[in-house]
């Protein structure tokens, strides 16, 4: 496909498809949530979980956004992993699903676990949609449009100082022995600068709540596409800055990532990663 930009009318009714769509898996995650046990298997690695409720919701969103959009690609997490292949972006308009973000979360019914569907075109993210339907929460955004709770416009606080504020960090990546020093030498140096620190289990939904302005900065780093496609949009369009982890220009297939409601406040979270990334010693292990 050719680097021609899209039509707004275009772009609109990509929107709207991929959000009708993903409200129609609502019921589906709910299915799933709502049961006293949920089976899963675990992948690759013992932290790594999917149920038949990830497959289910991916394959009707797969088939309802080709059916609708046939010269569109997919990167989707279930789909990427029976494929055994390394996700690629290229200019055609490409989804990036993730269809319950937070399985842990699900399986446990704890309500941050959500529908993630971004789209790119020209391999630029302009299109975002998570639905949490355990606690009823519709993110979405197209690019240029804003960003939408439930309908209604959000917006990223006007936080300044990381004394002042409220970050999030994924905790639990410390089940990965390779990364388990690098997380805990940063989460120590938010926790003991910050005004508090929050771990969701679910990067798509710590975006969400950045561009709400019930926090106020997100750091996360090790993780796939479809965790940050959509929520990127949704952050940018609801006012937030979104860099790679050492602020140079976001990727979001190699999605290391600091975001926050204001650059001031990005560029403290990122310097104190950078002097985390120094400590050699410490008391913990």
């Amino acid at each position: 496909m050719s680097n021609n930009p899209i039509s707004e009318s275009k772009l609109q009714e990509y929107y709207e498809v991929a959000l009708d769509l993903v409200k129609k898996c609502g019921p589906l995650l709910m299915e799933g949530y709502s049961k006293p046990k949920t089976d899963y298997v675990v992948k690759a690695d013992f932290y790594d979980l999917v149920t038949v409720y990830d497959k289910q919701i991916e394959d009707t969103l797969i088939e309802g956004l080709q059916k609708a959009f046939p010269e569109s690609l997919i990167i989707g997490e279930e789909e990427s992993a029976a494929a055994h292949r390394q996700a690629e972006l290229t200019d055609a308009p490409t989804w990036i699903i993730d269809p319950i973000d937070g399985t842990t979360n699900f399986i446990h019914r704890i309500p941050h676990c959500c529908i993630s569907v971004g789209l790119a075109i020209n391999k630029e993210l302009v299109v975002g949609i998570i639905y949490n339907p355990p606690a009823n929460e519709l993110f979405s955004a197209w690019k240029g449009h804003g960003a939408y709770l439930n309908g209604n416009p959000i917006h990223t606080s006007k936080v300044t100082k990381i004394s002042q504020a409220v970050v999030a960090y994924e905790i639990s990546l410390i089940h990965a022995g390779a990364v388990r020093d690098k997380h805990l030498k940063r989460v120590y140096k938010m926790g003991s600068n910050a005004t508090a620190t929050r771990s969701f289990g679910s990067a798509a939904l710590a975006l969400c709540y950045v561009a709400t302005g019930q926090c106020d900065a997100y750091h996360v780093e090790d993780l796939k596409p479809w965790d940050i496609a959509a929520g990127a949009v949704i952050l940018t369009e609801a006012g937030g800055n979104i860099y790679h982890t050492k602020g140079g220009k976001f990727d979001v297939m190699k999605p290391d990532l600091v975001c926050a409601a204001t650059e001031e406040l990005t560029k403290a979270v990122i310097q104190l990663i950078e002097e985390a990334n120094q400590i050699t010693e410490y008391t913990f292990k």
